[in-house]
């Protein structure tokens, strides 16, 4: 058997010999393969190329050719000129989010001055942000390592500036408008133990209690009807807003009281309140089921069969290695997550709502 796992786009070229009447895509393929350009080469791979010469003026490349930062020598992302050069042309804000510790090490966003004021502005535009489709989490994210001064993985650290600390908190709030929602009647369960606020989730810097109480604040934004309560072996009301900060959330799910995490409880509180609930999002650490009532998928059964509702169920174990609530005769109706990241809202916003 073939090993394709080294293969290039240049072998699959030459395997698959593509036939095209446009000289543009013709051109594309030539360089590819055997490097060489032509009248018809686009100019970004002709600007690509001369940014690779020495002593070529890369600011100059950038403006005429649009290269992006990806496009150019390591040698020449030390130098603040190509960076005015790239934060001249636009940069997409994902690359502007992940390139602020970069930008400060280099001087370039201090208290006062530089060009602080227009990132911040870049940052906070509904507009652009939409039209980036930034999730919420992403900038919770990228807004807590930012302002930690050392990145997640490696050993880069700077002196964050306040205004772009600031600047990213509104950013999260402002990202909700690019969410889209699954439009589901929509039940928040959040496990409130202690456990929840210890230690962060593999390769964030939250604690499973921050991402919980920032996850539910963005749903409840977002989603036409929805509702919110904690849990542990009994049901625990909480007065969580959408309009609320996220501080004031995390706070609201602090020092409560609590026993074993019993997962069944949001479906037998639905069911006792008669809330009509197309998805139960069940919110939790490593701990998923307590057995002091029913299992989970029990529970959700039972509320099916009483209220007519084909509602669905998400538990999201966010430090398990394992999760053993879904029913594997169930797959399009429950749905278990092992752990968390920044994609993970957007599984559960696709599976919420049948995809």
């Amino acid at each position: 058997m073939t090993n394709t796992t080294a293969w290039s786009h240049r072998d699959l070229l030459r395997l698959s010999h593509p036939k095209t009447d446009d000289p543009k895509i013709n051109s594309i393929f030539a360089w590819i393969v055997n490097g060489s350009t032509s009248d018809e080469t686009p100019h970004l791979i002709t600007g690509y190329l001369k940014a690779q010469e020495p002593g070529a003026d890369i600011p100059a490349l950038i403006r005429k050719h649009g290269l992006s930062w990806e496009m150019l020598p390591d040698t020449a992302l030390a130098d603040v000129k190509v960076w005015d050069a790239l934060l001249d042309r636009g940069m997409p804000m994902t690359a502007l989010i992940r390139q602020l510790p970069r930008l400060t090490r280099l001087g370039m966003l201090p208290q006062v001055g530089g060009r602080t004021a227009e990132v911040v502005a870049r940052l906070t535009d509904p507009e652009k942000l939409q039209k980036a489709r930034v999730h919420p989490m992403n900038v919770l994210v990228a807004q807590r390592t930012y302002a930690s001064g050392r990145s997640l993985k490696g050993s880069s650290e700077w002196e964050p500036t306040p205004a772009i600390i600031d600047g990213l908190d509104a950013m999260f709030y402002a990202a909700y408008g690019s969410v889209e929602p699954a439009g589901k009647r929509t039940l928040i369960a959040l496990d409130v133990s202690g456990s929840m606020g210890w230690g962060n989730i593999a390769g964030l810097p939250l604690t499973p209690r921050e991402a919980s109480a920032a996850l539910s604040l963005v749903t409840m934004a977002t989603e036409p009807e929805c509702a919110v309560i904690g849990f542990g072996h009994q049901p625990i009301p909480l007065t969580i807003s959408p309009k609320q900060r996220l501080d004031d959330a995390i706070r609201a799910i602090s020092n409560l009281p609590f026993g074993g995490t019993d997962c069944a409880i949001p479906m037998l509180w639905a069911l006792d309140k008669k809330l009509e609930i197309d998805t139960f999002l069940v919110i939790t650490d490593n701990e998923t089921h307590s057995g002091r009532t029913m299992h989970p998928h029990q529970a959700l059964q039972r509320y099916r069969d009483t209220t007519g509702i084909p509602a669905k169920m998400v538990v999201v174990g966010m430090t398990a290695t394992e999760c053993s609530i879904a029913d594997p005769k169930d797959p399009t109706g429950m749905l278990d997550i092992a752990g968390f990241d920044t994609a993970v809202p957007q599984l559960i916003a696709n599976f919420s709502r049948g995809l």
